[in-house]
């Protein structure tokens, strides 16, 4: 059973929850760093989390900071730290824009 609001965003935005799941041919930087050519926007998302969780690349002292490793500086613009806020911006960058 979904939530009502999950269900309320499937059925007004069709194309957007679309657009989080569709496969996607990635970049060279994305796909040596996933190891898949194609992958969701979602789980590039949740491959990249279950990065930063295995490798405790989270600040000690401030868990809404990630410390990059040089790994993950080569697909976040090479930030040395980001906050998890611009997380998914930042690997929405990596993704072709849907055509309206």
């Amino acid at each position: 059973m979904l939530p009502q609001r999950m269900k309320k965003a499937f059925t007004d935005n069709p194309r957007k929850v679309a657009n989080l799941i569709d496969l996607v041919n990635l970049p060279s930087t994305l796909r040596t760093f996933v190891g898949q050519s194609q992958i969701s926007r979602l789980g590039c998302f949740m491959h990249v989390w279950s990065y930063i969780k295995t490798n405790n690349l989270q600040d000690p002292n401030n868990k809404n900071v990630v410390n990059c490793d040089e790994k993950l500086k080569s697909i976040l613009l090479g930030k040395p730290q980001v906050e998890l806020v611009e997380l998914p911006a930042l690997i929405k960058l990596h993704f072709p824009k849907e055509p309206k």
